[in-house]
This record gives structure tokens, sequence and C-alpha cells, in this order.
């Protein structure tokens, strides 16, 4: 059974949290709510629990800070946030867990089911380092990404993706490090938050970083030639606004 604790600063927050808990079973114990970065310290080391789940926003604090004053974090966090754009694309870029307020009874379960069947808190302690980083950085700052693979998770700064490639399921990912990466993710995955951050879906199976178009070939069946020497064909449909990322 995975002890919870709860963090958050609205006592509605509180409450509805308290019933999807209470709701799910057996699978999960609340052992401690608490409305403060002070107070969330003081119950973790109290009762060592397997998940918290802590707001973004405590008053004039963040969840965040608690982290900060924490010397290593071996439970899972699982972030509630109103929706903030930044936010949840800080979240994705990470490939971290989160849940949008006012939290949805099946989305709870599934993290919950998702976090009992996790057995590699080191994966999540890099993941939580990233989140920080692109959290504090905000949008504009967001540097790093964290890219689900079958096994693992590899951590990459984005603006070494060259390209991805749509394989089915999955996606391949080109680097400056000369490696390709196959991720357990679609090519549409990525492209809801790499979308517009110097990205671009030039066809139905390829996104590519901007920065490392060098060179486009005109013509009825036009193509660029990227910086790892890949020629990929621009859809005919994607061409016109393609071409504008450039001239603007």
């Amino acid at each position: 059974m995975m002890k919870a604790i709860i963090v958050d600063d609205e006592k509605h927050c509180q409450d509805a949290l308290i019933k999807l808990v209470s709701q799910y079973g057996t699978g999960i114990k609340l052992v401690e709510v608490v409305a403060s970065v002070a107070e969330a310290k003081a119950a973790i080391y109290t009762h060592e629990p397997d998940v918290v789940f802590l707001d973004v926003h405590l008053n004039d604090e963040t969840g965040f800070d608690l982290l900060k004053e924490l010397p290593h974090t071996d439970f899972y966090v699982v972030f509630t946030t109103a929706f903030e754009e930044y936010a949840v694309k800080a979240f994705k870029f990470s490939a971290f867990d989160y849940l949008l307020k006012p939290i949805d009874a099946d989305e709870f379960k599934e993290t919950v089911e998702r976090l009992m069947n996790k057995q590699n808190k080191d994966s999540h302690a890099k993941r939580l380092e990233v989140l920080v980083h692109n959290f504090e950085n905000k949008v504009v700052g967001i540097k790093k990404i964290a890219i689900p693979t079958l096994k693992d998770y590899i951590f990459l700064n984005v603006p070494e993706i060259i390209r991805c490639e749509s394989d089915g399921n999955y996606t391949n990912i080109f680097s400056v490090h000369g490696k390709r990466l196959t991720s357990s993710k679609t090519l549409k995955y990525f492209e809801g938050f790499l979308n517009g951050n110097q990205f671009f879906r030039i066809h139905k199976s390829h996104f590519v970083n901007l920065s490392h178009v060098e060179k486009y070939i005109k013509g009825k069946g036009g193509y660029v030639v990227m910086s790892d020497g890949a020629k990929i064909e621009v859809a005919v449909r994607r061409k016109e606004e393609f071409l504008k990322h450039f001239s603007n």
C-alpha cells in the first residue's frame, strides 16, 4: 500500500483530493494533509511517504521551494495545478506526472496506477531535476526534455534535437550526437509541446528543428537538407507556412 501526503493551501482542493484518495480503495493510504512548505517538510520526515500530491503554488511559496529544502526525494511527486500554459508545458517536457484542477477522477486513478507500476526512482529524481529547471525558466527558457524510451528516459537539451521521424506508434529522434533514439511516444506527442519552440511539422512523418535546416531545394517536390545531411520532403500544403518562418 502506498502512503500519501497532500500538500495544498486551499481547503476545497484538499477536500477534493481526500475524496479521490478515499474512493480509490486499499491501494493508497492518506497519512497527512498539510498547507505549507514547513508543514510538508515535517510530514515527509515523519511519515516517509511513497507519494506526495504537491500543489505548485502555496501562498507565497511553491512546491519547488519544498523540494529544494529536502536533501533527496525518495518518493514520487505528483504536482497539482490550475491550468497555466508554461507550467503544463514544463511538466510535459519533463515527462512528469501532474493533475490539472479540478482533478478528474479517472485521471487521478490512471496516475496512481501508473505510479504503482513504476520501479525506477532514479529516473523519477532526474526528471524532477529537469522539471525544476524548465519550470523556473518558464516557457521561453525551456532547454531540456525527458524522452521516454522502452526501457528508460533519455535527457537531451532541446537545441540538440535535429529532427523527429514517425515510425508507427514510435518516434525516431536524431540529435547532434549522431545517435538515433527510439521513443515509445508518437510524433504527435512531441509535436504537442515542441511546436512553437523552433520546431515545425514539414511532413506527416517529419517534425524538424528549424535551426538545423541548412538548405531548401525548390521545386514541385521541394525538400530540405538538415544539418545531419538528411533530405526531407516538404509537403505541398505545408510549404507556404514553412517558408514564412524564414522570411519573417
